[in-house]
């Protein structure tokens, strides 16, 4: 990554024990970085062997104790480079170089847009249900029973938090994520304040990326704890019950 330009697109990776998804997803922001000037954040959030290398701008952090996904990428933000666009990457996402442009030529066509994301596919080719309507517990429900699908569209109300590009002034505007979810629903909450806020949330769907997410919350009593208790932290919220008005007007 070239050192002598601002960046456009500050971004920010957080690593669970991933260092190896982490540098395979930096190779690729690499070769992105001869598209559009990039700043990474890497976040080691669990002590683990990470040799950052020869790959220029980039900042690594690490943790004393893991943090929660939005502490991460707030800190991220603040000690990061000024960019115009700040995009939060899961290390288990890979892309081609033309993603990150298409995604900041999406948000230069919709000054009201705070926050756009690509399609994503699995390894396995499927598409994903990556931007998806405002959650609600019947909804929440009937995918459980195998009714929910990938939503179609351009105009989602929420996109998911493995990849998402923000114009930097909106993110700041809105405070970025609420540091209360620990992990889960922090992408909901944040599209959800923009979206009450006027502004818009968009699916790009002329690019796309690969994420082999594990669903730790399907696997991991843990992560399944704190999947429900962030489910409910939002249904309680002021956000929910305001987006479930506007849904419904």
């Amino acid at each position: 990554m070239a050192t002598a330009m601002t960046p456009t697109v500050s971004l920010s990776v957080v690593s669970h024990g991933q260092a190896s998804r982490a540098r395979a997803l930096l190779d690729d922001l690499e070769a992105a970085s001869a598209a559009i000037p990039l700043h990474v954040t890497l976040t080691l959030n669990v002590p683990e062997e990470f040799a950052p290398g020869a790959a220029p701008r980039l900042l690594v952090l690490r943790n004393d104790r893991p943090r929660g996904f939005g502490a991460n990428h707030n800190a991220a933000f603040r000690r990061g480079p000024s960019a115009p666009y700040f995009a939060v990457l899961n290390p288990d996402v890979r892309l081609g170089p033309d993603v990150l442009p298409r995604l900041v030529e999406s948000l230069a066509r919709r000054p009201r847009a705070a926050v756009a994301a690509p399609l994503v596919h699995g390894s396995d080719g499927v598409l994903q249900d990556s931007a998806r309507p405002l959650p609600t517990p019947w909804r929440i429900l009937g995918k459980a029973v195998g009714l929910g699908s990938a939503r179609d569209g351009p105009a989602p109300d929420f996109v998911a938090g493995m990849f998402m590009l923000f114009r930097a002034e909106a993110f700041a505007r809105l405070g970025g994520f609420d540091e209360r979810y620990f992990l889960y629903y922090e992408d909901v909450d944040i599209c959800c304040r923009a979206r009450l806020a006027g502004l818009e949330v968009l699916q790009e769907r002329s690019c796309s990326v690969t994420h082999d997410g594990v669903r730790a919350s399907h696997r991991r009593l843990r992560y399944l704890r704190w999947h429900l208790r962030s489910m409910a932290r939002f249904f309680r919220s002021p956000v929910y019950r305001a987006a479930r008005r506007v849904a419904a007007s």
